[in-house]
């Protein structure tokens, strides 16, 4: 089957996956996210590939969820069309917990690149990526979102400062917290990715798929799958109101910006 959000690319040993909504800043739509998963499916089942890149065509890696491009409100079957609280919740779980969860244990080593925002639902994709390769313009802007990871991303105390905060990290502080691998000028992004990517092609698929399964159960271990699925019920509660408010017709005039977004550029542009 052919996509229409995405690319979906073989360049040898890797795979690459690119989110191609420029116009809207790849923002995820249901049906990004289900073309996602099913591209992540193909690569995982392909014995060609050893490494899959995620990329973001355009200025930006990803600018978040969908919150109601003229795409996402025609789905009849969108998220953002979704009604009732208890039938969202089911929706949430599904398109963003469970797909993201599946992602991160992927069998093969993925790399997320990352140029200009990666913010909110974006940070979620690059998050669950093993490796992030990160553009000297990159933005990250994490929150507790429906798969939260930032604790475990940074650190407990740093995670606190910037979450209390609703701030972007920048591309140097990304690389100094431990957020991102490498750190490069926003003209060898691709190039610099593409050469992690075949270099760590070059060791043995199933070594490769062991040792990833290892380091990701040390994690387990240490309570991360418990604590992100428990934290989606968290960041439900904080959009419950909106939600309810949704449900009764109010409040969806069009995009607009979560309210953590809007803090996080008044800082920006501050500064």
């Amino acid at each position: 089957m052919s996509y229409t959000q995405l690319l979906f690319e073989r360049l040898d040993r890797i795979g690459r996956i690119t989110l191609n909504r420029p116009r809207y800043r790849n923002a995820q739509s249901t049906r990004l996210l289900k073309e996602l998963d099913r591209a992540f499916e193909e690569a995982a089942f392909d014995d060609q590939i050893r490494v899959v890149i995620l990329a973001g065509a355009g200025e930006h890696f990803s600018a978040g969820h969908d919150l109601g491009t003229p795409d996402e409100k025609e789905d009849p079957n969108s998220y953002y069309n979704t009604k009732g609280l208890k039938n969202r919740h089911f929706r949430s779980w599904e398109v963003f917990l469970d797909n993201t969860m599946r992602w991160r244990n992927l069998p093969k080593p993925t790399i997320a690149q990352v140029q200009g925002y990666c913010i909110f639902g974006g940070y979620m994709f690059a998050s669950a990526m093993d490796l992030i390769v990160a553009a000297d313009d990159a933005m990250f802007l994490p929150s507790i979102t429906q798969y939260f990871s930032a604790p475990w991303d940074v650190g407990i105390r740093k995670a606190k400062e910037i979450l209390f905060q609703s701030r972007f990290i920048d591309a140097a502080e990304a690389l100094r917290t431990g957020l991102a691998n490498l750190v490069v000028p926003r003209a060898e992004l691709e190039k610099e990715t593409l050469a992690l990517a075949a270099r760590i092609a070059e060791t043995d698929a199933f070594t490769l798929r062991m040792m990833k399964f290892a380091i990701n159960n040390a994690q387990d271990e240490m309570g991360f799958h418990t604590a992100v699925r428990n934290a989606h019920s968290h960041h439900f509660l904080t959009r419950v109101q909106e939600y309810a408010q949704w449900d009764k017709g109010e409040g969806r005039a069009g995009p607009r910006r979560m309210p953590g977004v809007e803090q996080a550029l008044r800082k920006r542009s501050a500064t």
